[in-house]
């Protein structure tokens, strides 16, 4: 058993004991889920500082194991990591562990909420370390499945029953338009296997044809899309995480949401990059609507929770804005915001849930002057405010920047996209952010919140200040995930990956707009089946 394996079948382990503890064991129950996501955390960050030491397999993953399943199908368990999932591995177990500690807020039926809570955590880090569609499919199903459960049982507010419906139907719409894609894909590749990197090498010397990849593309990429809501299928999500328990919000806003984004990156990119160079555009815009429209929305909230949602769907914009460039800088920093939103998000709905537990209430007109009282929980809330603006030293700066520099090379006739990006990243997140922490932090204190408490005890503490700490790490040494991200991108979509999405504002028959154009037939034939460097291919460069 490979460790990556260990990763996400402790806390599946874990889930199965405790549905034998006794249900007056409460200090057991939570002991064993608190232990188990720490072990998994650990054996992440063992994985993450191994992972350049580690030996590649004949497939370029580390730390692969595989074992055939129903061989007639081509279906097997396969995992392994490379530079594109071994950080999103990473966060995700870090995430689950901090859910864990701040899941002290559940007071009822909390056998059957962490044996949820871990079932969730074990199908998040398989699907993000699965090699095989059908897996990596229903690993997603196995966490998304305890999602509904969690806001409708443990869910707050009076309209957390609509808020379970309407996610329930989204997710679930959302779940069999991608679910179609992926058949279709196995269908059409006829390689008869749900292995990702076999049917990649199949479709190297096999292509898809282009009519195959304009049908099958926009139903993963619309499918996916309302998974991580896509403008303008993201009305989901504000209710949804302003209705759901703490620890559920942080796994799903965190960590589950990226799952798409990871598909459209690990296997539709390689497969489909025809449809995928028609529909970035179109996908460009609609990323718009993300950081746009959700950011103004996010302006008026009255909510804390409903603002933090809308700030999460508006950061998903800088992610499908990366994918859209189609190029090297710009994917690398779309993997590298999925993993710095994952953070914060967790970050930003662990605070809120600890102000909700003390107060009662995430009305921000019936809050203020909190930081008074809240010393460290309002200095922490300051810092994710920080980060969710782009301030430079967080991780999330590193992931907005990088995007920016790669949608600006690749969108040259529609810079416009670009510059609304921007402004909304540096006007209008910062807005709503800062707003959002003057209303509920500043100002005199109202004498209803004298009795409310800091987190005093050190594991209160924990669980942000590691989150903190990773988008502290991260945002001063983003190399640490870059230089992994981008050298198994270029691996895995070619060396030319770089200048794939090239683009001339020369007029046509100008010397350097045919050079330019050479350029990007070059890079277009090599996405999928690298050529090596000639000499003529030299002096194009």
């Amino acid at each position: 058993m490979s460790l990556v394996t260990s990763i996400f079948l402790i806390p599946l382990l874990a889930a199965i004991v405790l549905a034998f503890v006794p249900r007056n064991y409460r200090v057991v129950m939570r002991g064993v889920a608190v232990f188990a996501t720490f072990l998994s955390a650990l054996l992440a960050v063992i994985l993450f500082l191994e992972f350049g030491h580690a030996v590649a397999g004949p497939t370029g993953f580390k730390f692969e194991f595989q074992r055939q399943w129903v061989q007639a199908l081509g279906i097997s368990f396969h995992v392994g990591v490379d530079g594109i999932n071994v950080g999103l591995v990473l966060m995700g177990a870090i995430v689950a562990f901090a859910a864990a500690c701040c899941s002290w807020e559940i007071q009822e039926r909390e056998k059957e909420f962490y044996i949820l809570l871990l079932v969730m955590v074990g199908g998040i880090l398989a699907a993000f370390a699965s090699l095989d569609l059908f897996m990596f499919y229903f690993f997603h199903e196995l966490a998304l499945v305890p999602t509904f459960i969690m806001i409708g049982v443990w869910g707050r507010g009076e309209r957390k029953n609509y808020a379970t419906f309407q996610i329930t139907l989204y997710l679930s719409l959302g779940a069999l338009i991608a679910l179609a894609g992926l058949i279709a894909l196995y269908l059409e590749s006829g390689a008869n296997t749900f292995d990702i990197p076999a049917l990649i090498a199949y479709a190297r010397n096999h292509p898809f044809s282009s009519d195959a990849q304009h049908f099958i593309f926009p139903l993963l990429l619309f499918g996916f899309g309302i998974l991580v809501s896509l403008w303008p299928f993201h009305t989901w999500a504000p209710p949804g995480y302003g209705s759901a328990p703490s620890p559920t919000a942080m796994l799903h806003a965190g960590v589950l949401k990226k799952f798409g984004l990871y598909g459209l990156i690990r296997f539709v990119l390689p497969l489909l990059p025809d449809a995928a160079r028609s529909w970035m555009t179109v996908l460009a815009w609609l990323c718009l609507g993300n950081l746009l429209y959700c950011g103004w929305v996010a302006m008026r909230q009255k909510d804390f929770n409903w603002m933090v949602g809308y700030s999460s769907v508006a950061h998903m914009g800088f992610a499908f804005l990366g994918i859209a460039s189609l190029n090297l800088i710009g994917v690398t920093g779309a993997v590298l915001v999925m993993i710095a939103h994952g953070f914060l998000a967790a970050l930003t709905f662990g605070l809120s849930g600890y102000i909700y537990h003390e107060t009662g209430t995430l009305e921000m007109e019936q809050l203020g002057g909190l930081l008074r009282k809240l010393p460290f929980i309002g200095a922490a809330l300051t810092m994710a405010a920080f980060a969710g603006c782009g301030l430079p030293g967080f991780a999330n700066f590193a992931g907005e920047i990088t995007v920016l520099f790669g949608a600006w090379h690749a969108f040259a006739h529609h810079q416009a996209v670009v510059i609304i990006a921007v402004w909304a990243a540096l006007i209008v997140g910062a807005v709503y952010m800062l707003r959002g922490v003057r209303r509920v932090l500043h100002g005199p204190v109202t004498e209803k919140w004298a009795d409310v408490a800091d987190a005093s005890n050190p594991w209160r503490k924990v669980p942000f200040v590691v989150l903190l700490a990773c988008l502290l790490i991260f945002g001063f040494f983003p190399r640490l995930l870059t230089d992994k991200i981008s050298a198994s991108l270029t691996a895995q979509l070619g060396p030319n990956f770089q200048t794939w999405a090239l683009r001339s504002d020369k007029p046509e028959g100008h010397p350097e707009s045919q050079i330019a154009n050479r350029k990007s037939q070059i890079n277009r034939s090599s996405w999928i089946t690298p050529e090596p460097r000639s000499a003529s291919h030299s002096t194009l460069q």
